[in-house]
């Protein structure tokens, strides 16, 4: 390359760096051009190929797909009542497990952000996020020796006269309640680190007792953070399936349904699957109203 040639392509590598020096929000545009253009094609195509697939129907001579645009998927879906009542034990089963991550999550993550010492607080937080660190399927497959017949849930109940809760429903909700509790922890430590001490100092001053102070003053103030925790706790339960699968028994949701119809009927399984699409899609616009969005 000549001498002119290199000075020629410095030249154009200035002008071009001084013209988008100039103007940050073309900068802006080319940094997110490629992460913005990944979620368009994969992410929100992938969702309209989704929903295009949910009118089609299926050939029940030769479970071949038939594309031809049809609604009768989404009137067996509402008309159905097996369907009806998987949608509403999966949106059921969400909110339980959301209510009771919040209800552990809230004592825990006080204790990890205002009452054990500075030193150890790190230590804590760590041994909470510790079990994502495990493999889903070991956490779950440990879920289910432990509540098998005879396993660890029926010999500590045993003195009591108890048994565990066996496979069904209930240790789905339990399951999932522990594999998705740190996404609840963490957002509430958070928003408890960074609550002032001197509000709750005020509040005593002025005579409010622990309950007043936690209902007036803690949890306002903590709540976006709660809700912020359930966006993922109320999500990743309602589009899990192999949970279920494994300590559910003969207990069907959404995922397990849309998992079976897959090779026999993939209309029906894409009709399915947008199911909880708009079923998150509201919760999130339920969510925006408190400002867990920005605890995000």
């Amino acid at each position: 390359m000549t001498v002119e040639a290199q000075t020629a392509g410095r030249g154009t590598v200035r002008r071009l760096a001084g013209a988008l020096h100039r103007r940050p929000r073309l900068r802006l545009g080319l940094l997110l051009s490629a992460p913005l253009l990944w979620l368009a094609v994969l992410y929100l195509g992938s969702l309209a190929v989704l929903f295009v697939s949910a009118f089609w129907t299926t050939n029940s001579f030769t479970s071949e797909v038939v594309k031809v645009w049809s609604t009768d998927n989404f009137h067996a879906l509402f008309t159905t009542p097996v369907y009806r009542q998987v949608i509403l034990r999966s949106v059921g089963v969400a909110l339980a497990v959301t209510v009771l991550c919040a209800v552990i999550a809230f004592p825990l993550a006080f204790y990890t952000a205002r009452v054990a010492r500075p030193k150890w607080r790190p230590l804590l937080v760590v041994a909470i996020l510790t079990p994502l660190w495990a493999s889903y399927l070991v956490k779950v497959y440990a879920w289910r020796l432990i509540l098998s017949e005879g396993g660890l849930a029926d010999w500590m109940l045993k003195p009591f006269g108890l048994s565990g809760p066996g496979y069904g429903l209930p240790a789905t909700v339990l399951t999932l309640t522990y594999l998705w509790l740190p996404y609840m922890v963490l957002p509430i430590h958070t928003a408890l680190v960074q609550l002032p001490a001197n509000l709750l100092d005020a509040s005593a001053d002025l005579g409010a007792r622990a309950g007043r102070t936690f209902r007036s003053v803690v949890l306002p103030m903590v709540l976006p953070s709660v809700a912020a925790g359930s966006i993922f706790t109320f999500s990743l339960s309602l589009g899990d399936y192999i949970t279920v699968q494994i300590v559910g028994g003969k207990t069907q949701l959404i995922g397990n349904l849309v998992y079976s119809n897959i090779e026999l009927n993939l209309p029906m399984a894409a009709t399915l699957a947008t199911v909880p699409v708009a079923v998150i899609v509201l919760y999130l616009l339920a969510m925006r109203r408190t400002g867990a969005l920005s605890s995000l």
